[in-house]
């Protein structure tokens, strides 16, 4: 085994090398759904709660598509999941393109479940390809790496969306009554292609990525290597009878959950005129603030959980984002801006402390215990919409309630693993 290890370290150099531009156009392509979703509600005159549907469809693929994609993977293989996942992704980006020209919202939402289920496919072979790559005992800091470059995605794409699709201004309702057919038509082919373009160079670049893939000669990994590394396992018959994996399964869920609540809301609340009255564009920059907060927050994180245990940590960040989002909630300009964009660093190491702590000691059961985590994701799915009716009936502001519940969980969470 370990001459095996040696002997492959350049392959695996070059492998992890190549796996880390997944992390970053996933994370990229997830994060670019904040800069979206502001224009299309502009474009369809949606309610927040209607929106939020463009979440709702995003994240629900992670729940209906990782078990299957979990044994796809086992059938097929890491590097074919991957391969397939990417052109499933770009197929989803392809979808846009009708979308934007027939002004359907109802097809948008489509290409986003297509999208999410490749990004998906895509997560639950990666992640773990990454953790077999090379040494256990160095897992969680390959893992930690690759998923900074994940953080580089979320921070740069808030960028890009602004600069392609929000620079269109976009009319009122009532604008848009006054506008004669021709000026009609020729202002939402500018509105379609504000969209359509972006996502065509996007399924270009996956379908390029397809091909790479294809073409790498990846190491293979036998299954049983998953298992080496961990912990003594007992005769428990299922994950499910692991205490800390359910609670760290709601922690997953509600984590996604507040993390993608923040970020759905972050544009129209810059946007309130008593927080700091922003133009869609200009409040589209801010978005990046709150995803590179978590960029280096987990640099700095992965280095403290070296001498502090990361239940501890987990719990510090945990009620430092409630505190926040408090603030947020009872404050007003240019300060409650601040300290909803410095939840971001409070987010960094929670996804990945979260799941390192409910797979400890599952031994045979960690497969299962990660799909599970996986699909808990659907949080993302969830809590978005619940957020965007409450926005709708008590404002945007006060609907931070929903991510405070959160972050409270999480900090009971962690508090429950401080002896793991």
């Amino acid at each position: 085994m370990n001459h095996q290890q040696n002997t492959g370290q350049p392959s695996h150099l070059g492998s992890l090398a190549i796996l880390t531009s997944l992390f970053f156009i996933w994370g990229f392509i997830t994060c670019l759904n904040d800069i979206l979703i502001p224009h299309l509600k502009a474009v369809f005159t949606l309610n927040y709660t209607q929106a939020m549907l463009v979440q709702f469809c995003f994240f629900t693929a992670y729940f209906v598509v990782s078990m299957p994609s979990g044994y796809l993977v086992e059938k097929i293989g890491y590097k074919s999941g991957i391969v397939i996942g990417l052109a499933i992704a770009g197929s989803g980006c392809l979808l846009f393109y009708p979308a934007a020209g027939l002004h359907s919202y109802p097809l948008f939402l489509t290409a986003f479940f297509v999208l999410a289920s490749g990004i998906t496919l895509l997560q639950v072979a990666a992640n773990p390809y990454v953790t077999v790559l090379g040494p256990p005992e160095t897992a969680s800091s390959r893992l930690t790496l690759t998923q900074a470059f994940n953080s580089l995605g979320t921070t740069l794409a808030p960028r890009f969306g602004t600069l392609f699709i929000l620079s269109t201004a976009v009319k009122s309702a009532d604008e848009i009554k006054l506008l004669n057919p021709e000026d009609l038509s020729a202002y939402q082919a500018v509105e379609a292609a504000a969209v359509q373009n972006p996502y065509l160079f996007l399924a270009a670049v996956l379908f390029l990525m397809a091909a790479v893939f294809a073409m790498l000669n990846l190491p293979k990994i036998e299954n049983e290597t998953r298992h080496t590394a961990m912990a003594a396992e007992d005769d428990r018959g299922s994950a499910w009878q692991y205490p800390h994996l359910v609670l760290g399964a709601l922690a997953i869920f509600v984590y996604v959950g507040g993390e993608v609540s923040i970020g759905s809301f972050l544009v129209n609340f810059l946007g309130e005129p008593n927080i700091a009255g922003l133009a869609e564009m200009d409040a589209g920059n801010y978005v990046s603030f709150y995803w590179g907060g978590a960029m280096v927050g987990r640099f700095v994180g992965s280095a403290v959980m070296q001498k502090i245990h990361p239940a501890k940590v987990l719990i510090f960040n945990a009620l430092s984002a409630v505190c926040l989002v408090l603030a947020t909630m009872l404050g007003s300009g240019y300060l409650a801006m601040a300290t909803i964009l410095a939840v971001g660093l409070c987010n960094s190491i929670m996804f990945p402390t979260i799941f390192s702590l409910a797979l400890t000691r599952l031994g045979k059961h960690t497969g299962q215990g990660s799909g599970i985590l996986c699909a808990a994701i659907v949080g993302g799915a969830i809590l978005p919409v619940v957020q965007g009716a409450f926005a709708d009936h008590i404002g945007i502001q006060y609907a931070f309630f929903v991510p405070l519940l959160c972050y409270l969980y999480i900090a009971f969470y962690g508090y429950r693993c401080i002896r793991l």
